[in-house]
C-alpha cells in the first residue's frame, strides 16, 4: 500500500470517527498549546478514545472538545493532572465515553447483553419448577 493510500486511509477514518476535518484541526491546535505534561495526558485520552471511544463523528468531536476545554482550563488553574483524571486514567476516560456514545457498536452490544439477560431471567422467573 502507498503512502498516498494510507493518508487516504488516516483521512477517510478521521473524517468518519470525528467528522469535521477542521474540528479535529482545531482541537489538535488547542491540544498542541497545551504545557507538555497536559498534552501528553490529552494526546493519551484521545490514543485511548480513538479505540473504546464513541463511533459516532458528533461523540467523539464532542468528547475530544471538551476534553481540551477541561485540561486548558486545568493547566490556567495549575490543577495537577491527577486531580483532573483521579487515581484510575482508564475508569475516567470509561465515563467520558458513556457520556457521549450514542449508538456505536459497543453501547448495541451493551444493550443487546442486558437485554437477553433481563429475557432469560424473565422466563426463568416464570418457570420456578426448572421446567422449559
Amino acid at each position: 500500500m502507498s503512502d498516498t493510500d494510507k493518508d487516504g486511509l488516516i483521512a477517510k477514518f478521521i473524517t468518519t470517527v470525528i467528522g469535521d476535518k477542521r474540528r479535529w484541526r482545531q482541537y489538535k491546535a488547542r491540544v498542541k498549546q497545551l504545557p507538555p505534561n497536559y498534552r501528553t495526558a490529552v494526546e493519551a485520552i484521545e490514543r485511548y478514545v480513538m479505540h473504546f471511544g464513541p463511533s459516532d463523528s458528533d461523540g467523539a468531536a464532542s468528547l475530544f472538545e471538551d476534553v481540551a476545554d477541561l485540561f486548558e482550563r486545568a493547566a490556567a488553574d495549575g490543577t495537577p493532572i491527577r486531580e483532573i483524571v483521579g487515581q484510575d486514567p482508564v475508569e475516567f476516560v470509561e465515563a467520558l465515553v458513556q457520556n457521549y456514545t450514542k449508538g456505536g457498536y459497543v453501547a448495541r452490544e451493551r444493550n443487546r447483553l442486558i437485554s437477553a439477560i433481563d429475557q432469560a431471567a424473565g422466563e426463568d422467573a416464570g418457570n420456578q419448577d426448572g421446567t422449559v
